[in-house]
C-alpha cells in the first residue's frame, strides 16, 4: 500500500505494551489511541478513539503472556477497527502463542495454531507479521500473507561484540540444527548439537554432544524456552564436555512457574539472552539468578518492517546480510 508516511496508524493492545512503545519511539510517533476494557465477568470492550477511515493500520500485540486473553483482544481490536474502515489491518505478532501446536501427533488432538491463523483472517485481519515463529509451517496455514521476521540480525550483532576468543555455535536440539549452522556459517566458527530425548513435558534428558566444546565458549541458539529444560540439560552436557563458558540465546521467554525454578537452580549458564518479545514474567527477578539474564529489544527490527510493509518495500532484505 504505498503511501505517503502519514497515512498509517500503529495501535497496541495491552500484551505487550512497552515493546509497542519502543517502536512506537523508532517510528518517531506516538500509539494512536485505544481505549481498552475489561468487565468483572471477564468480558473485553475496545473502542478505537482515533479515526481509521482509509488508514493502513498496524496492531502490536504478543501472544503471551496470558494467551487466550491476548488473543481474544487481539480478534477484538482488529473487529473494531474493521468496522472502522481501515483501508488494511496488519497483525503484528512478535510472539505467536500457540505455535508450538503446530501438527496433529496424537488422536483426536487440534492443530491450534492453525485455528489462530482461522481466527485471525476471520477477525478481519489482512495480513499478519511475526518473528521466529515455532515451526515454519505455519506460514502455510494463512491464505493472508505473512512476513516472518527474524531476530537474528539483533543477536548476531551482540554476539559480534562480545568478542569471545573461541566461540562454538551449539543447537540444544536436533531440531535446531539448521538454524545453528546458519549462525556458525555467518560467524565463522564450528558446529555442534546436543542430541536430546524428552521424557515428558517439562522433562528433557540429554544423552550427547554431536562436536567438540571442550575449551570452547558455547553460543546456545534457539527460538525459545518456557520450562528450561533443553537448555539447562544441554547446558550440563556441554559443562561436563568440558565447555569453557555457556551463552544461551532465545528469541522469546514464556517463562513458567517451572521454569523459573529451573533457571534459578539447575541451569549451568554463564549467561541467558532473550528479546523483548514478551515481557518478563511477573514476579520474575533476574538479579536472583545465578547468571547474567541480557534483554535485546527487537523493537527497531519490528519498526523498521512496518515501515516498508506500509511503502510496499522488501523486508527480506533485513536479513540478507552476514
Amino acid at each position: 500500500m504505498s503511501a505517503g508516511n502519514d497515512d498509517f496508524m500503529v495501535f497496541s493492545g495491552t500484551a505487550n505494551l512497552p515493546l509497542a512503545e519502543k517502536v512506537a519511539t523508532y517510528l518517531g510517533r506516538p500509539l494512536n489511541k485505544i481505549d481498552i476494557k475489561h468487565f468483572p465477568d471477564g468480558e473485553t470492550f475496545c473502542q478505537v478513539i482515533d479515526g481509521v477511515r482509509g488508514k493502513d493500520v498496524f496492531v502490536i500485540q504478543s501472544g503471551s503472556p496470558a494467551p487466550n486473553e491476548a488473543y481474544m483482544e487481539l480478534f477484538i481490536i482488529i473487529d473494531a477497527l474493521k468496522r472502522g474502515s481501515a483501508a488494511r489491518i496488519t497483525a503484528v505478532l512478535p510472539y505467536y502463542g500457540y505455535a508450538r501446536q503446530d501438527r496433529k501427533d496424537q488422536p483426536r488432538v487440534p492443530i491450534t495454531a492453525r485455528l489462530i491463523a482461522n481466527l485471525l483472517e476471520a477477525a478481519g485481519a489482512d495480513r499478519v507479521m511475526t518473528l521466529d515463529l515455532h515451526a515454519n509451517q505455519i506460514q502455510g496455514f494463512f491464505d493472508i500473507p505473512l512476513d516472518h521476521l527474524k531476530a537474528e540480525p539483533i543477536i548476531l550483532k551482540y554476539i559480534r561484540d562480545q568478542h569471545w576468543s573461541n566461540p562454538i555455535i551449539v543447537a540444544p536440539d536436533t531440531g535446531g540444527a539448521k538454524t545453528a549452522y546458519g549462525y556458525s556459517r555467518k560467524l565463522g566458527c564450528g558446529l555442534a548439537i546436543v542430541a536430546k530425548q524428552r521424557t515428558g513435558g517439562d522433562t528433557v534428558d540429554a544423552f550427547s554432544v554431536v562436536g567438540d566444546v571442550k575449551d570452547h565458549d558455547v553460543i546456545m541458539i534457539d527460538d525459545m524456552t518456557a520450562t528450561g529444560g533443553t537448555l539447562s540439560a544441554a547446558a550440563k552436557m556441554c559443562r561436563d564436555s568440558g565447555a569453557k563458558t555457556v551463552h544461551a540465546f532465545v528469541s522469546h521467554f514464556p517463562l513458567t512457574e517451572k521454569g523459573m525454578e529451573r533457571l534459578m537452580g539447575e541451569a549451568q549458564l554463564d549467561e541467558l539472552v532473550v528479546t523483548d518479545t514478551i515481557p518478563l514474567r511477573a514476579g520474575f527477578d533476574p538479579l536472583k539468578l545465578p547468571f547474567k539474564l541480557t534483554q535485546l529489544s527487537v523493537a527497531p527490527l519490528i519498526a523498521e518492517a512496518i515501515k516498508r510493509t506500509h511503502v510496499d518495500e522488501s523486508i527480506n532484505d533485513l536479513f540478507n546480510h552476514e
